[in-house]
């Protein structure tokens, strides 16, 4: 994937997940993906590099830096929790479709049970 197909792959999954808001708090450089307020992905160009911030779990965060060049500890994020991708050609959409909607996941582990039930009921 170039950076244009990175881009809009993960604009376009992050609008159809459930209760998603789109917003971009750090100016029109960052698009920021929230569900119930948690930031679950980051899109944005850092030093003339797009790319993709998800959350991850610490685990898998390593084992995906070690298969994939272009995946990185999280810019500016918690290097622990959070992997950044770059575009290349081994990123598929599938595999940055699984990142995400992980992300996700791990984020709407972490809502309130009220909240975790508004997503199930949709």
């Amino acid at each position: 994937m170039n950076d244009d197909q990175l881009e809009q792959c993960a604009l376009e999954y992050g609008q159809q997940l459930a209760f998603s808001i789109q917003s971009q708090p750090f100016g029109p450089d960052c698009e920021v993906f929230k569900v119930f307020d948690k930031v679950f992905m980051l899109i944005g160009a850092y030093s003339g590099k797009l790319l993709v911030t998800v959350k991850c779990k610490p685990e898998k965060s390593l084992e995906y830096q070690e298969l994939y060049s272009s995946i990185s500890a999280g810019y500016h994020m918690n290097k622990k929790h959070w992997i950044s991708i770059a575009s290349s050609s081994e990123i598929t959409a599938d595999l940055l479709e699984d990142l995400i909607k992980d992300s996700y996941d791990l984020v709407v582990k972490k809502l309130s049970v009220k909240d975790r039930q508004k997503i199930q009921d949709t």
